[in-house]
């Protein structure tokens, strides 16, 4: 009787250590998510781009055209995936609810990289690390961002935690990520691409080290891919009547080759009539921007038709191009490269007079509102930030030179935080490479993705301070 009471006893105290340390866990996630909307709670409201009007405007067109059949001629040029999602969030009224979605996605990769790698009151690491990556990199302002751009490490790490850390998943874990890395993907370009080369680089060397049952996790992260693919392929049949991955996408590789010079000098002197773009050589703006942007720039004065064909021709042109003057491409490109690698600040949230004339469409009733913010008021300690995530950028880096000749691969955990960092640096890397040669130089487009250093640089030094603590099986 007496070791009946005594199993007892200890099932029940079994059974509240267990839901105190469920309640420690799900408070630190209430903690994590609700730092990363920092930069929202200081604007008083979501941080906004241009693109973000457009992406909270195109979903109400895409879901006519499926739910009510009410077809449009035109759908928007981004990606309708991120739209449509995010439409029973906002509904025209409310972005808020946009970035707990963002947030909420985030603090669980995170939760899940964390537990991953570190052995001991994972709860207060996670804590610590969100904590500080919050305050010091972009993370948060991503994550406040009403756009995509968080979702792309969003992707990455849900390729990690598939073929590094399946150990520590549960299989509803697994099927979670895996449909998370499906919407990652199919919201931008950029993060199909760069989830495509990723997951090749994984496969070529999990293959030469025969490491089979990881290749299971790369065959998961990729059958993300195949669908976002498929799936977008599949919307615009249904919307435009033909199989594109994109829609109607801007000349981006037209404006981009213009502006590094082979462009411009293919379509004055080589062009003839073969590409649209060519009939007005001679008038080519600088940038890329003011080639697609600018009220008075080539793409937006052209006729509807002519846009059209410039859309289908932009790859073409710019491998003519490319083609034609090969180095002087190759040069430019190169030093494209160069400078978005090294161009990551968060000066990118200025207020912004076309953005404002949106609201009354877009988010009726809520301008007023948005006027009030420190964004509209140009109030965001932008220009202090920067500096911040630069040291912490830089420490990053540092930190990591010394800490990854120290933390060696004697358990298989240890390989997790190599890992970590190895696909860390590919996709700084390969996120300059292809925005900075396809794409307008911009800090956006590389500080969304930069705060991924400090993360691995956290995450080496906790596997270090864990090196003597037994490994939990």
């Amino acid at each position: 009787m007496r070791l009946g009471r005594s199993a007892l006893t200890m099932t029940t105290a079994e059974m509240a250590a267990g839901r105190w340390a469920r309640a420690r866990r799900v408070a630190a996630f209430a903690v994590g998510a609700l730092a990363m909307t920092g930069p929202a709670i200081l604007n008083g409201y979501p941080l906004l781009y241009p693109d973000s009007m457009t992406y909270l405007e195109d979903g109400r067109r895409v879901a006519r055209a499926l739910f009510l059949h009410q077809t449009s001629a035109y759908y928007g040029m981004r990606s309708l995936l991120y739209s449509l999602v995010i439409l029973p969030l906002h509904r025209n009224v409310d972005p808020w609810p946009v970035v707990v979605l963002q947030a909420l996605l985030t603090a669980w990769l995170l939760w899940l990289t964390v537990r991953s790698i570190a052995r001991g009151h994972q709860a207060v690491k996670y804590v610590a690390t969100v904590v500080v990556l919050s305050v010091a990199t972009s993370l948060s302002w991503y994550v406040s961002l009403i756009m995509p751009d968080i979702l792309g490490p969003v992707l990455y790490l849900a390729i990690y935690l598939l073929v590094f850390a399946r150990e520590t998943l549960a299989r509803w874990e697994k099927w979670v990520l895996v449909a998370v890395a499906w919407w990652a993907a199919a919201s931008h370009a950029t993060h199909l691409m760069l989830g495509v080369g990723l997951c090749t680089v994984l496969a070529a060397v999990l293959a030469l080290r025969r490491d089979w049952p990881r290749m299971r996790g790369v065959a998961e992260a990729a059958l993300a891919l195949v669908l976002a693919v498929g799936v977008p392929m599949a919307l615009n049949v249904y919307l435009y009547g033909t199989p594109s991955v994109q829609g109607e996408s801007p000349p981006y590789l037209t404006a981009r080759t213009i502006a590094d010079g082979p462009g411009r000098w293919y379509a004055e002197r080589d062009c003839g009539q073969r590409f649209a773009v060519c009939a007005y050589a001679g008038r080519f703006p600088d940038d890329a921007d003011g080639f697609l942007w600018d009220p008075a720039g080539i793409y937006h004065i052209a006729p509807k038709s002519v846009q059209k064909q410039m859309e289908k021709q932009d790859v073409a042109f710019a491998l003519a191009a490319a083609r034609r003057y090969p180095w002087a491409q190759l040069r430019r490109s190169m030093a494209n490269f160069r400078d978005q690698l090294l161009t990551f600040g968060v000066d990118d949230f200025d207020p912004n007079d076309w953005l404002l004339s949106q609201f009354d469409t877009t988010l009726p009733g809520r301008k007023a509102q948005y006027e009030r913010t420190r964004q509209a008021r140009d109030l965001l300690p932008m220009e202090a930030f920067t500096t911040v995530q630069n040291w912490a950028v830089l420490a990053a880096l540092v930190a990591m030179g010394i800490l990854l000749p120290l933390v060696g691969r004697v358990h298989a955990e240890r390989l997790r935080p190599l890992a970590l960092a190895a696909i860390t640096a590919l996709v700084v890397v390969g996120n300059a490479l292809v925005t900075g040669t396809m794409s307008t130089l911009d800090e956006r487009l590389q500080s969304r993705v930069v705060w991924l250093l400090p993360l691995a640089a956290v995450m080496l030094l906790l596997a270090w301070m864990d090196r003597k603590r037994p490994s939990r099986g």
